[in-house]
């Protein structure tokens, strides 16, 4: 029997999983299912699954940051998405195992039949290295990715880890540098947050998006407040405070 946890910010797609699993897939008992990725991480270490189903695409804490914040990795991962076919061809390369929503049948007991394999080889984990291993190297890349920035006269290309925080004006964003430079688009902050595909960056307000690797100190509060290395103090609401100080690793 393979003891499973399912992970997913959307009820449905645990309960259509979960059934699926019941009925065609007798041999996985799943211990618990998760909405939240921060109770998930908690479990993950407590419980220790032979397997956990994983959907990537959270608002909060997206899956990859969760992987790397588990401290238990022995166990097999399985990857639910709803990516475009770019992405499934990149996991195939890297023999992670996959499922693309709505899952079928066919797919979910050919993903159950490789891991009881697994687990009888004794070769837990290996998809779950492979993955992290995957998103080391993705950082990396993002380390040196440079960004376009549509202003109303040009489009300035920036280095994606010069950017220190965004702010909210209206359909306008700010961004704020590293080096001092600020530059006024005329896109909403939520629309702006596409471009900004890396895990340093977190929303911690509505009006606010920071870049974790510029924080100098956290004063806790309500929902707290951040002094960035500029000297520009950011509040943080009391709905993205949770996520911040688990991404801090702030107890």
């Amino acid at each position: 029997m393979i003891r499973a946890i399912i992970v997913d910010d959307e009820q449905w797609a645990i309960d259509s999983l979960k059934w699926e699993l019941e009925k065609f897939c007798p041999d996985v008992d799943v211990l618990d299912t998760f909405t939240n990725p921060v109770e998930a991480i908690k479990a993950i270490d407590y419980l220790k699954p032979e397997c956990v189903f994983l959907d990537i695409e959270m608002p909060e804490v997206d899956g990859f940051q969760l992987l790397k914040s588990v401290t238990y990795r022995h166990f097999d991962l399985v990857i639910t998405t709803a990516y475009n076919q770019y992405a499934i061809e990149a996991f195939k390369e890297n023999a992670i195992n996959y499922l693309l929503k709505p899952i079928a049948p066919e797919d979910l007991m050919l993903t159950v039949d490789r891991i009881l394999q697994n687990h009888q080889k004794k070769q837990l984990g290996y998809s779950f290295e492979k993955t992290l291993q995957n998103i080391i190297k993705k950082d990396t890349l993002q380390k040196t990715k440079r960004i376009p920035l549509a202003l109303s006269d040009k489009v300035v290309m920036v280095p994606l880890d010069e950017i220190m925080y965004c702010k909210a004006d209206g359909n306008y964003t700010h961004v704020f540098m590293q080096d001092g430079k600020k530059f006024l688009l005329s896109k909403t902050i939520k629309t702006f947050t596409e471009l900004l595909q890396s895990d340093v960056f977190l929303r911690v307000h509505k009006s606010f998006i920071v870049n974790t690797d510029y924080i100098e100190q956290y004063t806790r509060g309500d929902g707290g407040e951040l002094l960035m290395s500029n000297q520009r103090r950011i509040p943080v609401s009391r709905t993205h405070k949770d996520k911040l100080l688990h991404l801090l690793r702030i107890r």
